[in-house]
């Protein structure tokens, strides 16, 4: 567990495919001034535990052991896979979570398959030569991969296994999670990137689907809203957490 500071309601902070808590690094600066600010690296990611099962239903049991010693509900943040592992465990635990933020992920990606990815990861310099070469290679996201990587003797690697993600990602083409997201009674906010690559129409259904959900599209903004619209991104959360809260 990442503790990034903060008092009072806990607000927990559930990383992406590929990431880590620490990825989170520049939006808990300001959500501190929320509640304590808390994250985690999840199974098979950063200096999380290894093996798996790697299905949803393990990443939540994960996530509930840490959360439920905190006390009292917390708000869940999740990017992408993050936020598939949020809406899940409202929905299976509401009594751990008192409100959800969800960061372009769509519940129902039935008939996707990794291969391209493979083909996408594959092509990466690895090792990369420098922190500065990983920054450089992904642009916009270039803070968000440097704090994925670790130094070995060759360079900089992925901290997370290829062949474990690919398992990960496989499972959400071959399951649609709409039957977590009709259990979630709790305040949703779901932050939609202009740039998705989430099939359309998906997360303005996911936020319809729960009682008074919210939507948002953020122009411009890639997958990772939070780094590629990071002024648009605070705002709808701060706003977001006003209300809830």
């Amino acid at each position: 567990m990442v503790d990034f500071g903060g008092q009072g309601q806990p607000i927990v902070l559930l990383h992406g495919l590929m990431g880590r808590a620490r990825t989170w690094w520049s939006v808990a600066q300001w959500l501190t001034r929320h509640g304590k600010v808390l994250g985690f690296d999840a199974r098979g990611h950063g200096r999380g535990p290894r093996g798996g099962p790697w299905t949803t239903e393990r990443f939540v049991a994960d996530a509930a052991e840490l959360v439920r010693p905190l006390g009292e509900p917390a708000v869940l943040i999740g990017h992408s896979m993050g936020g598939l592992h949020a809406l899940a465990l409202a929905a299976t635990h509401p009594e751990l979570v008192r409100a959800v933020v969800v960061e372009d992920m769509a519940p129902d990606q039935r008939g996707r398959t990794v291969d391209a990815w493979r083909g996408y990861f594959e092509s990466w310099p690895v090792p990369f030569q420098s922190l500065a070469h990983v920054r450089e290679f992904f642009g916009d996201t270039g803070n968000y991969f440097a704090e994925c990587v670790v130094e070995r003797a060759d360079g900089y690697h992925l901290m997370a296994d290829l062949e474990d993600l690919y398992e990960i990602a496989g499972e959400w083409g071959r399951r649609a999670y709409w039957s977590f997201v009709d259990r979630i009674a709790c305040p949703l906010l779901v932050i939609e990137a202009e740039h998705t690559a989430m099939p359309p129409g998906q997360q303005a259904e996911l936020a319809a689907r729960v009682p008074g959900g919210r939507h948002l599209i953020v122009t411009g903004a890639g997958h990772v809203v939070h780094d590629t619209a990071p002024d648009e991104y605070r705002t709808a959360v701060e706003e977001f957490l006003a209300e809830a809260l």
